[in-house]
C-alpha cells in the first residue's frame, strides 16, 4: 500500500473543514433550516473524505467481490477513482470524463448557491419575493447548487456511504424546501401561489417563464 494515500487523517479533517467554510461563505446560513440544510451536506463531506483519504472501505468491499474482473480496482488513491475502474480508464485519473464532468458540476453547484444567496439577500432588503436570477428558473436554486455539488463529488469520487447517503438527502432538501414554502406562502399569499404556478421546484424548464417583479410590501 506505498501508494495507498489512506490513513491521511490531518488531510481527512482539513478538507472537510475548508469545504465547509468555503460553503458557508456562499451559503450564509442564518435560520436553524439554513443549518439544518449545511449539516446534510457536511455530512456528506465527512463520508466522502473519510474514505477518500482515510479508510477507503468501498474498495476493500467492492475488491473482494470484483477484483479479479476489474484489475484496476486496487486500494491506492487512483484505485477511490470507481468510475474510472469500471470503464477501464488508464489515464491520469484527474483526467478522465468523470472528473472533469465533477469540476464543472461542483464550480456550477458553488457558483448557483452564491447566485441565488445574492437575488435572495436583495429580496429581503427590498421585502419582497425573490423571482429573479435562479429563482426565475427554480424555487429552489440554493438546495439544487448543494445536490449538484454532491453530484460532482459522486462523479469523480463515489463511495457506498455517499451512494447511499445521497438519495436520503434529497429527501432532506425536499423535505426542508416545503417547511420553507408553507413560511413563504404565509407571508406572501397570492402572490407567492402565483410564483409557484409558474415556477418548479427544483428542476427547471427547458423554456423559462418570464418572471413579474414583486412589488415591495413597505
Amino acid at each position: 500500500m506505498a501508494d495507498a494515500a489512506y490513513g491521511l487523517w490531518p488531510l481527512v479533517v482539513l478538507n472537510i473543514a475548508l469545504f465547509v467554510m468555503f460553503a458557508t461563505s456562499f451559503f450564509r446560513p442564518r435560520t436553524k433550516r439554513d443549518w439544518r440544510a449545511m449539516g446534510a451536506f457536511t455530512a456528506f463531506l465527512v463520508a466522502l473524505f473519510t474514505e477518500m483519504y482515510g479508510i477507503p472501505l468501498t474498495i476493500y468491499l467492492l475488491g473482494s467481490w470484483l477484483g479479479s474482473r476489474f484489475p484496476l480496482l486496487k486500494d491506492t488513491h487512483a484505485g477511490g477513482h470507481l468510475w474510472n475502474d469500471l470503464t477501464g480508464w488508464t489515464g491520469d485519473p484527474h483526467l478522465s470524463p468523470f472528473h472533469l464532468a465533477g469540476y464543472i458540476a461542483i464550480a456550477g453547484g458553488f457558483w448557483l448557491i452564491s447566485a441565488a444567496w445574492a437575488r435572495l439577500h436583495e429580496a429581503a432588503k427590498e421585502d419582497r419575493l425573490a423571482t429573479t436570477g435562479p429563482y426565475a428558473r427554480v424555487r429552489h436554486p440554493q438546495y439544487d447548487g448543494f445536490l449538484l455539488v454532491m453530484i460532482g463529488f459522486l462523479l469523480q469520487w463515489p463511495t457506498i456511504p455517499t451512494l447511499i447517503m445521497f438519495p436520503i438527502l434529497v429527501v432532506v432538501y425536499a423535505r426542508l424546501a416545503r417547511s420553507e414554502e408553507r413560511e413563504v406562502a404565509q407571508r406572501f399569499g397570492e402572490e407567492w401561489s402565483a410564483y409557484a404556478d409558474r415556477t418548479p421546484a427544483f428542476l427547471p424548464r427547458l423554456r423559462a417563464v418570464p418572471a413579474v417583479r414583486a412589488r415591495s410590501r413597505r
